[in-house]
């Protein structure tokens, strides 16, 4: 299996749970972002094993990431829309903002030739987290979880980065 291949079928993979969860199907929503998931986890690991990396390739899988979990959350906002308070598309907002913020940091970190491999809420636990509150029926409690270890997240590689760049005397 290609690589690629894998990371493509993530990425239509959460069009397709955005879509589901825009109307309202959570259950087959959560299922379909866990499979999803398990592509973002496969591709990388086939690549390696394959040997069959590829500079493009890491960019693919990283902006394919990104856009799957803003496709997810912005199904989950379009199904919020009309009975959703403020409070709950308000989280969703911070959630894509925070989760954003953390890859961001860990990719501006690295192009600064830093390590920031460190976060409670990488976006394997957020696919976790979102996926089961979409199962359980619970997406407040999964939006306030992770709104709160999504902020937690960038606090932490914030500090990391700061740490690091004090030690070499940046």
């Amino acid at each position: 299996m290609n690589p690629n291949s894998l990371t493509i079928a993530n990425l239509v993979l959460s069009i397709v749970a955005a879509y589901v969860i825009s109307v309202g199907h959570f259950i087959t929503g959560g299922v379909l972002v866990l499979v999803s998931g398990m592509f973002d986890l496969l591709d990388g690991a086939v690549a390696r094993v394959t040997g069959r990396t590829s500079t493009f390739g890491a960019l693919l899988d990283s902006v394919v990431d990104r856009v799957s979990e803003a496709a997810v959350l912005c199904g989950l906002a379009i199904w919020g829309y009309p009975q959703a308070g403020l409070l709950e598309l308000s989280l969703i907002i911070a959630v894509l903002a925070g989760s954003f913020l953390v890859s961001y940091i860990r990719a501006r970190a690295e192009g600064l030739g830093l390590q920031c491999h460190v976060g409670l809420f990488t976006r394997a636990e957020r696919v976790i987290v979102l996926a089961i509150g979409l199962l359980v029926n619970q997406v407040l409690i999964a939006l306030c979880v992770l709104a709160f270890f999504v902020t937690i997240t960038v606090i932490q590689r914030l500090v990391f980065v700061r740490h690091q760049t004090r030690t070499r005397g940046d």
